[in-house]
Parts: structure tokens; sequence; C-alpha cells
């Protein structure tokens, strides 16, 4: 029997401006240790966050991926246990559905290594099929802070690595947030202004990550996207405003409601955890994550560990 352990970090998309475009690995995993059986069984066992929601069978979002790279690559899926430990938060803005795609197509691609090999083109075009979109699963896949977009060949991507002075804290609620109703309350046309202020932005943002964290809360301003959606999400709508005001690069973390404050420097991250105490009137978990730079990883079980 072959036995992998596959493990991917959560992510943080848009980053503010760049909408549908950045993304952000953070080192919050989800970890899941897959077997070949030697019959057709699926048996599937999940614990932690989400748990409860999660799919034991074939609609399983894991299982689905592991298959459609498995069609793509013209083999039969066999008989599988997967075994899922998640740290990512659930339906809050944390890339988890990216997550698991990312899980499924990396534990595919290590399956079928000695008889099918996928580049990183290959990766991110099977994740995006699956996901819609590629800011989440190129950040899941590859790690860092990545630029992701869409070609004549198909999705691809440029990983940078983050200066070492930013620091993310990511705050989440207790409530959650669906992505297709976000995604509903955006306007299919927005000002001329607006999309130049956002275009400006994202520029500074890629040099502020990369070069020059001090200027973090000009660069992540955004005018496309967290607006619309404010009605959805008051209470992280207010969060990010009262961080903002306090000289915090705070931001919705995908589509929310978990705020991202991309502080400049470890110290910071404390002092925006106080002021989102002092500001919130509901309970938010603080997560103080590092940059994740090596994305989702891919191993063989060796025989006989735990």
């Amino acid at each position: 029997m072959t036995s992998i352990v596959v493990r991917v970090p959560a992510t943080s998309a848009n980053l503010g401006p760049g909408f549908d475009t950045l993304g952000l690995a953070l080192s919050v995993y989800d970890e899941l240790e897959i077997t070949v059986l030697d019959d057709d069984r699926l048996e599937i066992q999940v614990a932690g966050t989400g748990a409860d929601e999660i799919a034991r069978d074939e609609s399983n979002l894991v299982y689905r991926s592991i298959a459609h790279v498995y069609a793509d690559a013209g083999r039969e899926v066999p008989g599988l246990r997967i075994v899922a430990r998640n740290g990512v938060p659930h339906g809050r803005g944390l890339g988890s559905s990216g997550a698991a795609v990312a899980a499924g197509v990396l534990a595919a691609a290590g399956l079928l290594a000695r008889a099918v090999s996928l580049d990183e083109d290959a990766l991110l075009r099977l994740a995006t099929e699956l996901e819609g979109h590629p800011d989440n699963v190129a950040p899941a896949l590859f790690g860092g802070l990545t630029i992701a977009w869409t070609g004549q060949d198909g999705p691809r991507h440029k990983k940078l690595l983050v200066h070492r002075g930013v620091a993310p804290l990511v705050l989440v609620p207790e409530h959650t947030m669906s992505t297709t109703l976000a995604r509903s309350l955006q306007p299919a046309q927005v000002p001329r202004e607006d999309a130049v202020f956002n275009v400006s932005r994202s520029a500074l943002l890629i040099a502020a990550l990369t070069q020059s964290p001090e200027l973090l809360l000009d660069a992540t301003a955004d005018r496309l996207h967290q607006d619309y959606r404010a009605e959805a999400m008051p209470e992280t709508y207010a969060l990010v405003q009262a961080l903002r005001k306090e000289g915090f690069a705070a931001v919705v973390s995908g589509a929310g409601p978990s705020v991202l404050v991309l502080c400049d420097g470890p110290g910071r991250r404390r002092e925006a955890v106080e002021v989102a105490m002092r500001a919130a009137d509901t309970p938010w978990e603080s997560l103080m994550p590092a940059v994740d730079v090596r994305g989702g990883t891919v191993k063989e079980r060796a025989e006989g560990s735990a």
C-alpha cells in the first residue's frame, strides 16, 4: 500500500486592493494522510476545524480534487483512506476550500508521481479548474506572496518573498461568511477613478510587502470590493476601519469575515490586538502566523510511523 502525507497552508486573498490577483500563504495548516487501499473503498476521517460540516463520501472536496487529477491523467481512482486534521478555519476567508483543493491536487500528484509528471503550471491549472480563481490556490500550492493571473495558456503565478519585517495578524470571528454572497454584492462596473486607485495601490502593495513595510497602510487601501461587502459583515467592516484609523494596515481577509492586519514588525501585532479588543463588541480570536514560504508539501509516510 502507498501512503502519503500532505500539508497545505491557509491563505489570505486580495490583501486589500489586489482583488482576485494577490494571495498570501500563512502558517496555519491542514494536514492529510492518504493511503491507497487494496479494494475500491473510500474511507474519510476528519478532525479539527469544520469537521462536522465536511462530507465523508465522494462529494468531499479533497476526494473530488484527487479524482479530477486522475481523470485528467486518464487514470482510475483507487480505493483511498483519507485522514484529515484541519487547522484552517472554515468559512472565515482564510482559503479553506482552496486548501482542500490544493491538498487533493498535490495528493494525486504524489500518488501518480511514478507514472505522471505534473509541473507547477499543471498543478495550478488543475486546482484553478476546481476552485474557479487562482488567487487562493496559488499561495496554497507554492507559498509566499503570489501574483496570479490568467493568460492565453491558462492560469499563471509569480511567487515573491515577503520582507522579513512584515508580521501578519489574523482576527477570526465566530460567525462565517459565504463567498458566493460576498461576490454577489459587488457591482458589475466601477467608476474609472476607483479602478485607477486600485491599480496604483496594488502596485504599491507589492513594493510594501517585498521592500518597504512602512508603506503598508497606504498600500492596502481599496475601493473595489470591501465597501460593497460591508453591509453583509458590519462587524468586520467596523473593525477594519477602527484598526486603519489607528495606523494599522487592516483588510478583509478574502471574502471575510476574518480581518488580516499586515503589521510592520512583530511587536505591532500586540498593539493591533489591543485596539481590536477595545473596538469590537463581539469576540475575535487572534492568530499570529508567519508567512509560509514553502506552500503545500507531499511526502511519503515512513513505514511504521505514527
